[in-house]
């Protein structure tokens, strides 16, 4: 059984718990997930079940979006309430203006440096499991972009906001810097992903329903490939092409039936009446690569999907 499975993961649960549920409930070895969830947070879990792992690294690639609250006045070891109070600050002179200024002043392009507590490793060791012990180990910031920020509700202090954000941002450190720039400090209470890729929670099925839905119907809640890659564009390859990726070569842009409109980089998924053959980069101009015009990303070899 092979498929995208949209999660609406619950509360108080990991990413790696969803996934030994799915491979539970559908009898599976081989499931993986794109972009962990923190315990704390809910909404959109991408889960690929069986040969659907393999097209996961195109799905992490998407932006996210979140509904989060924030409380000003309080910093956290996590960064969020899950945490333990590190510092308390005053916050009945900071007025609403102020805080939305500040909100707003964090869109756009920027380094974002990543919590100790976290689930990146440092010599193979998560780095949560290092702050937990009180070690704190130097980190490198990463380029993050906030598309958008809209707040919901403010009442200082606590804030709510909607926010687009590009892969790897961390929606807690967010809030972290928020209070920081207000002087008072801020954790995050609440997060819920509302969309991943282009999967929204109303896509979404709880773990609850899965259980209750005979074994035998369950595959139905699968996505293909083509409809987990869909936010791609696609290009259709003629019988030729389709010969030449069967050898695993990349087909020349004469292989391509109808016009092709790409700028040089962009991925694109190659299908035929079948169903998708391949994911590409469109590389008209590689150096020392002759055999055609696309870089092949994954192939798959049963000429349609998933299926």
């Amino acid at each position: 059984m092979n498929g995208i499975l949209i999660v609406d993961k619950p509360q108080g649960m990991t990413s790696h718990a969803v996934v030994g549920r799915v491979r539970r409930l559908f009898g599976l070895r081989k499931v993986g997930h794109a972009g962990t969830l923190d315990p704390l947070a809910t909404g959109v879990l991408v889960v690929a079940l069986g040969q659907a792992t393999r097209i996961l690294q195109f799905l992490m690639e998407e932006n996210k979006t979140y509904r989060a609250s924030l409380l000003l006045g309080k910093a956290t070891d996590t960064q969020d309430s899950e945490g333990q109070v590190v510092s308390s600050q005053e916050t009945s002179h900071l007025g609403k203006d102020q805080i939305i200024a500040a909100c707003a002043s964090m869109i756009g392009s920027f380094e974002q440096m990543p919590p100790m507590y976290s689930a990146l490793k440092k010599d193979g060791v998560p780095l949560y499991k290092l702050a937990r012990k009180g070690i704190e180990v130097s980190r490198v910031a990463r380029p993050v972009t906030i598309f958008s920020l809209e707040q919901l509700t403010v009442q200082s202090p606590s804030v709510t906001f909607d926010v687009c954000c590009s892969k790897g941002t961390y929606v807690r450190t967010l809030c972290h810097d928020i209070g920081v720039k207000l002087g008072c400090g801020a954790h995050l209470t609440a997060l819920r992903r509302l969309q991943s890729a282009p999967f929204t929670d109303k896509d979404a099925v709880t773990l609850d329903e899965l259980e209750r839905t005979a074994p035998e119907h369950r595959r139905n809640f699968l996505l293909s490939i083509g409809e987990a890659l869909r936010d791609y564009p696609s290009l259709a390859v003629s019988d030729e092409g389709m010969k030449r990726l069967g050898f695993g070569i990349p087909p020349t842009t004469d292989m391509i039936l109808g016009p092709i409109g790409l700028d040089e980089g962009t991925l694109v998924l190659l299908v035929s009446s079948k169903g998708p053959l391949a994911m590409t980069r469109y590389a008209p101009s590689r150096e020392n690569e002759s055999r055609g015009d696309f870089e092949l990303l994954k192939v798959f070899n049963d000429g349609g999907g998933f299926e």
